[in-house]
């Protein structure tokens, strides 16, 4: 995504402030802050500069939280900031990704959701500000485990709300709140979450 060099401290901490501000704080997503208070989230910066690298790092992440008790680690998020930066690379990889999963027989035990500073919902204009829902500062792969999910949605009076609710709340923010909120006087850096 750029020829600098990334500082991985920083962009954990870039993440941890999207996470903090924008998942949590918006309550974008309500089931976060639970796993984030509990220290359950493990967030892995990757220095994979191509496909197969991050392919095969994955396969790592997953096998580790296969093999990781949940309340020890509950969720990854596998952050590549070097690689995928092309929005529409990102959501082809996300089927090798899927495959990965099914070939390692974890296919309804783990699954991996996505988020980039471009997303793009199919159908939607890059404008929306609907795609902030899913945007983050780098690209990142979001490893869920499956019974964690179930829980949380069945625990959730009205979980078909989330989507519509987020829209919402990211619309009226719009695209200059999003970034003021995640902004610290990093403006300008690589990964920004702005308007297309």
């Amino acid at each position: 995504m750029t020829d600098a060099p990334l500082d991985p401290a920083q962009v954990e901490a870039r993440v941890r402030r999207w996470l903090d501000r924008a998942v949590i704080g918006l309550n974008l997503c309500p089931f976060a802050k639970a796993v984030v208070a509990k220290g359950q989230v493990r967030i892995v910066v990757s220095d994979a500069s191509t496909e197969r690298a991050l392919l095969e790092q994955l396969g790592e992440e997953l096998a580790l939280l296969r093999d990781t008790a949940a309340d020890l680690v509950d969720t990854t998020l596998l952050v590549h900031p070097q690689v995928l930066g092309d929005f529409l690379d990102y959501n082809d990889f996300l089927g090798d990704a899927d495959a990965l999963v099914e070939a390692m027989e974890l296919d309804g035990v783990l699954q991996v959701a996505s988020f980039h500073p471009d997303y793009r919902f199919a159908d939607t204009p890059g404008d929306d500000p609907a795609n902030l829902t899913n945007r983050a500062p780098y690209p990142i792969l979001h490893l869920l485990r499956e019974d964690s999910v179930d829980r949380a949605v069945a625990a959730y009076p009205d979980p078909d709300a989330i989507i519509e609710r987020n829209i919402a709340t990211v619309r009226a923010l719009g695209f200059d709140g999003w970034q003021a909120l995640l902004d610290d006087g990093d403006a300008g850096r690589p990964g920004r979450a702005d308007a297309p």
